[in-house]
């Protein structure tokens, strides 16, 4: 049965509508998406919808923290006991820890210049459509 025939001529939309959910497109600073997952690996992607790999992110920073007793290491070099915290630390899951939490920041502040220049040019499309 055919009856309905799409009529749409963007080629980039602004909004997915899917089964997980509805994703808008819009304009983001991609410095706060930056501090975002700064403040938490992950965080930035969920603010980007991209759900999958923040959670990755958000469940593999609390697996490495754990694992690595990074926070407890923290509190001994902030109390001065140097000592306590080197013995404390285990630097394995810490070697893990340093570049996985630099790609989130860096991938999430690409995304956002990706998602902008796309939002740009859907702006761009449905202006000159519509006039």
């Amino acid at each position: 049965m055919q009856n309905y025939t799409n009529d749409n001529t963007a080629r980039r939309y602004k909004a997915l509508v899917s089964v997980m959910g509805t994703t808008q497109i819009h304009l983001r600073n991609p410095y706060i998406v930056a501090w975002w997952s700064m403040a938490f690996p992950g965080f930035g992607h969920l603010l980007l919808s991209k759900y999958i790999r923040g959670y990755l992110l958000f469940i593999w920073e609390v697996v490495v923290n754990v694992q690595s007793n990074l926070n407890l290491g923290m509190i001994y070099s902030f109390q001065g006991k140097i000592d306590l915290a080197k013995d404390i630390l285990d630097t394995r899951w810490l070697l893990i820890y340093i570049p996985v939490y630099l790609f989130a920041i860096w991938d999430s502040y690409r995304t956002t210049v990706d998602m902008n220049k796309v939002y740009i040019l859907a702006e761009r499309e449905n202006h000159r459509f519509n006039t």
